[in-house]
């Protein structure tokens, strides 16, 4: 980030964010992407709470890979619940020149959204792994990666990006170099599981056909697996569109002179990284049955307590 006065510190940060020069003349765009993030805010709570809800029901997942899921599932809801909000404010905030309040919000807006971000592409990578071990643990997998370990893991996580986030308010330089670190991480380690299991299961499926002993996987699991891959790369897939919008954006205001317009093309790209919560529940129900079937169960419930 480009700062005039030469400092690099947050209140620096805070006042770039926050006055006429980086955010005049894109008042009415502020305007729009607010009233749009009311109707993500809305539809993310709901849709997560409906898939916590639901995740409760099914019984097709093992216990740690549903849990990778709720955590994903936590932090997409508080992203329409708190973070999106916040951004809400902050957007408000500087439409009204209301340049405390905008401080204040973007502060935390920074830190909650940092927070939830990095939590949700270590866990989009976790689940990656998962699916990794369990192909080729077979029925070690269950011995492996059991519940608590995967409790300690989500902990880890949260605590981690925690704290990271939280440095934002003693020097923001901590947190870039946390993401120059931690989303490559993030990006290779499903691309590196993800080829090693289509790999692995391209060559049981010729195994098969070849009438060869294929140890412990029997064609019937490797549809199983198949079909439990597709469903996390389809999630991975979209939070990479969501995001890669927003590093782009980023990285390209960060290493040129800041306009207005940049400005707004940065909070258009937050905005997409907020669909991402959105657009999870449908995938969720689209790709995974058993959380299609809870999310009906769920569903029928609900409409009964209401008629009574």
């Amino acid at each position: 980030m480009n700062f005039p006065s030469g400092r690099k510190d947050t209140q620096a940060v805070l006042q770039l964010q926050c006055s006429t020069s980086w955010t005049s003349g894109i008042h009415g765009e502020f305007i729009y992407l607010s009233s749009f993030n009311i109707f993500l805010s809305i539809t993310g709570v709901l849709g997560n709470t409906l898939i916590l809800v639901a995740l409760r029901k099914v019984s097709s997942l093992h216990p740690p890979s549903k849990l990778l899921f709720r955590c994903l599932a936590a932090t997409d809801l508080c992203v329409g619940l708190i973070a999106e909000p916040l951004g809400i404010v902050y957007w408000i905030s500087v439409t009204q020149e209301q340049w405390k309040l905008c401080r204040y919000a973007y502060a935390f807006f920074f830190i909650v959204s940092y927070l939830l971000s990095s939590v949700s592409l270590l866990t989009i990578s976790a689940i990656s792994v998962d699916r990794l071990l369990a192909l080729l643990l077979g029925l070690r997998y269950r011995q492996v990666v059991t519940l608590r370990r995967t409790y300690v893991l989500v902990v880890i996580f949260w605590l981690m990006s925690a704290v990271v986030s939280a440095n934002f308010l003693l020097n923001p330089i901590i947190p870039s170099w946390y993401g120059y670190i931690v989303i490559p991480l993030c990006l290779v380690t499903p691309i590196a599981s993800y080829a090693k299991i289509f790999l692995t299961l391209r060559r049981l499926q010729t195994q098969v056909r070849g009438h060869v002993q294929s140890g412990q996987i029997n064609p019937l699991s490797i549809e199983r697996h198949r079909k439990a891959v597709f469903s996390a790369l389809w999630v991975q897939c979209t939070l990479v569109v969501c995001y890669l919008p927003y590093g782009i954006v980023r990285v390209s205001v960060s290493y040129s002179k800041t306009y207005p317009s940049s400005v707004f093309m940065v909070g258009l790209g937050a905005t997409l990284v907020f669909l991402n919560s959105s657009l999870n529940p449908i995938l969720y129900c689209w790709k995974i049955s058993g959380v299609k079937k809870a999310v009906k169960e769920t569903i029928r419930e609900a409409l009964c307590c209401l008629r009574s």
